[in-house]
């Protein structure tokens, strides 16, 4: 009797930790599909024809599939469980690297929708994922996952350059390179997913988004605040390599700055959850992050010397770095439970994508109209006051 428990108490430990990789490999995948483009953008668009729209067009493509996903993905966990969807969502991913590889307009965007379907998959679920299996520890999981996406993510941007150009794989292999984190990803889901089929275990569903999640006020002030927070990173990924290559920088070293842009903000989106965790209003943390924002993009806006371009990327990072966790652990805190956690994740990912998917479109156009980055950049420090309003709305001690 004794080692039946020692048995099936180590089996609950190592399922724990392959649990943790897990998510953590999910959160590994969530944005190197994505970040690796800007730097190579002016490739692409070389290469396949793009205009900067049409480019722009490229980057906000896969928010606007996450826009539409977003509300799907709590239904598919609902009929299949979140690992099998996990699962799904990560091979279609791949599918997603491997036909964008192919430099072709067509299969750029048909590559892309399935990356976008991939990604939303994990989007929505990781917060309700936490929440449900980690409820005690939601604010250290939450920084251990999104501090796993940014560190990868820095790395895609760096890379990109080098991979295409170093070890002359072209803008194709550059992207198909992070397919393999998600094969990686794939083994362990399908043996996370046949574990606990072999163990009969029941598996929490995840409710279908409820009219009353719509209704609530606070539910869309998170929603504004993630959407904006997003439309910031994605801008920033997709045109601040060009804007500081306007400014008089190589290509190579653009795309190195971006990569550092998402490094230092590595800290913050570690130890803003934890510290969102212990506190019940979070509104002096949406202050501060807003005004790093508001302040990082004026600067790349009036300086254009180099000690200015490098404090406005540090600030920029580091508002980047903490928002977004910020965002996810509002998903978790402003929820009572796990089914709360999911309609909300699912509503606000939304709702909220819609309006991240304009930001690279919107920047592109605006640079096409005026051929130079001023009108470009105070849009992005006025979506940054924005940004900060509903991040102190958001931060309030409330639930949905």
């Amino acid at each position: 009797m004794e080692l039946q428990h020692e048995s099936s108490a180590r089996m609950k430990s190592t399922y724990i930790f392959l649990l943790v990789t897990g998510i953590v490999l999910v959160a590994f995948n969530l944005r190197p599909a994505i970040t690796s483009v800007g730097p190579l953008v002016g490739m692409i668009q070389e290469d396949v024809g793009l205009a900067h729209w049409s480019a722009g067009l490229l980057m906000s493509f896969p928010l606007l599939v996450f826009a539409a996903m977003s509300p799907i993905v709590p239904r598919l966990a609902n009929l299949f469980s979140n690992e099998m969807t996990l699962l799904l969502g990560l091979i279609s991913l791949v599918i997603g690297i491997v036909i964008r590889s192919i430099p072709m307009t067509f299969f750029l965007f048909t590559g892309t929708l399935f990356i976008g379907v991939g990604i939303a998959v994990g989007n929505v679920l990781l917060p309700a994922v936490v929440k449900d299996k980690f409820p005690e520890k939601f604010g250290l999981m939450t920084s251990v996952y999104s501090t796993s996406m940014g560190l990868i993510a820095s790395l895609a941007s760096g890379l990109s350059v080098p991979l295409a150009k170093d070890l002359n794989l072209g803008w194709q292999g550059a992207l198909i390179v992070w397919g393999i984190p998600a094969v990686i990803a794939i083994l362990l889901w399908t043996y996370l997913v046949r574990f606990n089929q072999g163990n009969h275990k029941e598996i929490k569903k995840a409710p279908s988004s409820s009219k009353e999640m719509w209704q609530s006020p606070l539910a869309w002030q998170i929603a504004i605040f993630m959407g904006f927070q997003s439309f910031l990173f994605y801008v920033t990924i997709s045109w601040l390599p060009e804007i500081l290559q306007s400014h008089g920088l190589s290509m190579g070293t653009a795309g190195w700055m971006l990569s550092i842009t998402q490094l230092v903000g590595l800290p913050a989106s570690f130890f803003i959850p934890v510290i969102a965790g212990r506190y019940r209003s979070q509104i002096w943390i949406a202050l501060l992050l807003g005004l790093l924002s508001i302040i990082g993009y004026a600067g790349l806006l009036l300086g254009s010397s180099y000690p200015i371009l490098i404090i406005s990327i540090i600030f920029i990072g580091v508002a980047l770095g903490g928002n977004f966790p910020l965002a996810l652990s509002y998903i978790g805190l402003r929820s009572r439970n796990a089914s709360r956690a999911v309609e909300l994740s699912g509503m606000t990912q939304s709702t909220g994508y819609i309006l991240a998917a304009v930001g690279p479109l919107l920047i592109g156009y605006l640079f096409d109209m005026t051929h130079v980055w001023t009108i470009p950049l105070i849009a992005l420090t006025i979506v940054s006051v924005v940004l900060t309003v509903f991040g102190m709305l958001s931060g309030r001690n409330r639930y949905v």
